[in-house]
Order: structure tokens, then sequence, then C-alpha cells
């Protein structure tokens, strides 16, 4: 499941390649199901769900916003929702069933996810009745109340809110929550699974279940990786610096900031920034592989060969494979 993704000069890579277990993922898929109900116009909402234990299903509280009479289904099946508990700040809810014939999932943890490190995504994206499977990889963890919040490659769309996200071992580490979108693709992330162990002891919520999430707060009161995102994937290079400044001086050992803080400089053409930036993520994250290959990349760009050397040693630390690729991207053979 080793895979590279290259966009320009941006370059995504994995982790080593670990195994994974193909049976409890499959477990996994098919603890995957559908949320739905009609709304006040009549129309179908819906959304998907995790099932975490006997005849519980954890979604997004969004979904259940439009309806005060949702379902679960799969297939042409379908089971009724009892009662509700909702965290909506967290936006997760907890739904109650009887007699759903699905054996909950296994709980994994957010806590050593590393960058970098392949995950796979469940969700009934665009509402269709079967889960679709996206795969990709950790792009950064930000701590978030006893966990962190996942910003990953796995692509999810309308319908998948709710959805899992899960290792390789099928062990399931999110819940797919929001994204932003733009010209420059859009930004998902998913919310930790820590989160859902205090949905139980939360009280029993009418339909529909209403508040505002986090992640639709008021943008300046947003935490700087959220603010960052929508300039970022709408390509507003000199918005993306002025936040990204502003976060590197609030968290200036965030590795994540720094980063971003080059990518922006580098986007507006200040490769010297640029590099400058990256180098300072590399500080405080030795592992963080993009930020070494930007440096690699405008290292080419000058024809400093010194340089060049330099990150494949550094990233021949993190991974050999990382760095043959690295080679490889470049074009300088076995080494550069």
């Amino acid at each position: 499941m080793r895979f590279f993704l290259l966009f320009a000069a941006l370059f995504a890579a994995s982790q080593p390649a670990l195994a994974y277990d193909k049976d409890k993922l499959m477990q996994s898929y098919f603890s995957v199901v559908m949320v739905r109900g009609y709304n006040q116009n009549g129309g179908l909402a819906y959304g998907s769900g995790v099932v975490i234990a006997k005849n519980k299903v954890v979604t997004n509280c969004h979904v259940l916003r439009a309806t005060n009479k949702p379902w679960i289904s799969r297939g042409e099946d379908s089971y009724a929702i009892l009662n509700v508990k909702a965290d909506v700040w967290h936006d997760l809810c907890l739904v109650e069933t009887d007699v759903l014939p699905f054996n909950p999932v296994v709980l994994g943890s957010t806590a050593d996810l590393k960058r970098g490190q392949e995950i796979v995504a469940f969700g009934h994206s665009n509402g269709l009745p079967a889960p679709l499977t996206s795969t990709g990889i950790v792009k950064a963890l930000y701590p978030a109340d006893h966990g962190k919040m996942i910003r990953s490659t796995a692509k999810f769309l309308m319908g998948a809110s709710g959805s899992g996200l899960f290792d390789l071992e099928g062990k399931l580490i999110g819940i797919n929550t929001f994204k932003t979108a733009g010209s420059g693709g859009s930004i998902h992330y998913a919310l930790p699974v820590e989160w859902i162990a205090e949905l139980e002891k939360l009280p029993e919520t009418t339909l529909p279940v209403k508040g505002k999430a986090l992640w639709e707060e008021d943008e300046a009161k947003k935490p700087f990786y959220m603010q960052a995102a929508v300039p970022e994937s709408r390509k507003e290079w000199a918005k993306l610096t002025e936040i990204a400044s502003k976060w590197t001086e609030a968290e200036p050992k965030n590795s994540d900031a720094w980063y971003i803080l080059g990518l922006a400089h580098e986007k507006n053409s200040k490769p010297d920034l640029a590099v400058s930036a990256y180098n300072k993520a590399v500080e405080f994250d030795k592992t963080h592989f993009e930020a070494l290959v930007q440096v690699g990349t405008l290292a080419k760009a000058r024809g400093d060969t010194a340089e060049m050397h330099r990150v494949q040693l550094a990233l021949n630390e993190i991974d050999k494979e990382l760095g043959a690729e690295y080679s490889r991207f470049l074009g300088c053979d076995k080494d550069c």
C-alpha cells in the first residue's frame, strides 16, 4: 500500500511501508453505516456513522441538524434510532438503536500516530449505499482537547461526514468531519477518536440537534491551523503569509506553523525566506519530510548540490526508501 503523491514541487510521502491487516480492515469497512432522515422540505438528509459498541453508532452532530426522525441504514435495511447523546461543540453524537446486526470497530488512538502514516477512510460519499474506500496519509496532527486533530490526504465527499478513519490494522483513529475547498485542493480533517469516550456520560437530547461546532467558529477565534486552511486551499498566498506569521509568533516551536509559512513564502516567490522557514520546521521536527523535500527542491533550483545531498542524508535517516524517492524526484539517480 506504499504510495507517493507528487504535486508540482510539493512532495508527500508515507513512512516506511507497514503491514496491513486485510481481514481487520474489512471488518471495519462493514462497521460503517449510513445515517439518514427527511428534512422539513421532504428531502433526504444523509451522512455516515461508525458502529462503536453494540447497537451504538457515532456520527457527526451536524448530520442530525436537518431531521427530527433519523434512522440507520445499510443497503435496503433500516434501523430506528431510539435516543441521541450530543457533544455539539466537538460535533460528535452517539445514537442508539436496537438489534443492529453489525460488529463494533476496535478503537485506536491518535497518541502514537506519525506524520506520513498510511491510513484508510470508509464512508458513504455522495450518499452511495455501499461505503467507498479512500487511502491517504496523515498530513499533520494538532493537539486538541485530550487528542489530536488529524489532517489527512484521505479524501471524503458530502455524505461521508461521520465516517471512519482507520489505521492499517483496522483500528478507528478518527471521525471524518470537515474540509475546506478551493483550486489548491481540499483539506480534510478528522476528529480524534479519544473524544468518543465522553459521549456515554452525556444526557439524552432532542432532535434535531442544534448548536455550533468548533470548526464553525468565527475565523479569528479558530486555532491557527484552521485559519490557515482556507487561504491555503484557495491559493491566497498573501493571506496565508499573514496567518502563518502570526502562528509562528504565537507558537514559535510549532513545526507545522513554520512549514506553512515556508509554503506561503515559496508561493510568493520568496525562496530565501521559504528555505529559512522550512529549516525552522525541521529544527522542531526532524521527521518533517515535506519541509526537507522543499528545501532540497529549492536547492536544486539554485544549483546547490551540497544542500541537496544534505537533505538526502536527512531523509535517509527518516526512511531510506523515502531518500531514494527523493533522488528520483529530483532526477539525481541514486544519490543527490
